[in-house]
């Protein structure tokens, strides 16, 4: 990777620089907690994450809403506890979630030393497809918001990644060209992909150990991020 001509770093948000996961099973036990559900957290999330992360592959296909998505997931999560919520029922339990998510703020390991060494070296940007009101509050209460000079949500542009679309409007946006700039993500289809398909370079967060093609920058540590950049 040529990293000379690079200027503009861009960064995914969930599973990149912020556990998600982790974030995610403490506000799922103060969920329970207040609404009184009783199965057992672990056994919940087993269930729930691969549930997750197929909606929002539908959700970024434009095959769901973002209502879909919120009822969705909760709905065939809890359906293999026996239990089967009204739709006015799973609103009130997705509320509750997305606003007890942005509470607990984990970054991943390596992810606010990273950030520094690369703010003194490159312009640094978030491109998300996550909720434009919940993402910024995880960049503000992680204390990470200072390190981006902007933030693109696919719901500010209305389509998702990988839709070039919201590359370009990131781009644009960073008033920088595709050719100096990099992506960062761990969603091989939606950032990689995509920001490949507007002539970004691109670096896959292997997150999810997962087998790419073998002609991709890859790390499987944040970290790792400074043996490119």
């Amino acid at each position: 990777m040529d990293k000379e001509n690079i200027t503009d770093v861009f960064f995914d948000l969930d599973h990149t620089l912020w556990d998600f996961d982790k974030n995610s099973r403490l506000a799922f036990a103060r969920v329970f907690r207040n609404h009184g559900i009783t199965i057992k957290l672990e056994d919940f999330v087993k269930v729930y994450e691969p549930i997750n992360f197929q909606y929002w592959k539908l959700y970024r296909e434009e095959r769901i809403t973002k209502q879909g998505l919120r009822r969705g997931r909760f709905l065939d999560s809890f359906q293999p506890f026996g239990i089967n919520y009204t739709n006015e029922e799973l609103d009130i339990l997705a509320n509750s979630y997305v606003e007890e998510l942005p509470k607990d703020n984990h970054l991943f390991e390596g992810a606010m030393d990273v950030l520094s060494y690369l703010s003194d070296r490159y312009k640094l940007h978030i491109i998300t497809n996550g909720f434009g009101e919940v993402q910024h509050l995880k960049l503000k209460n992680s204390n990470i918001d200072h390190f981006f000079q902007t933030v693109t949500t696919s719901e500010e542009v209305g389509v998702k990644k990988p839709n070039p679309l919201v590359f370009k409007h990131a781009l644009q946006k960073a008033n920088v060209q595709s050719l100096q700039s990099i992506m960062i993500g761990d969603t091989f289809e939606a950032d990689i992909l995509g920001a490949e398909a507007v002539g970004m370079k691109t670096l896959f967060y292997n997150y999810r150990n997962e087998i790419p093609p073998h002609n991709y920058k890859i790390i499987n540590h944040i970290r790792e991020i400074k043996n490119y950049l």
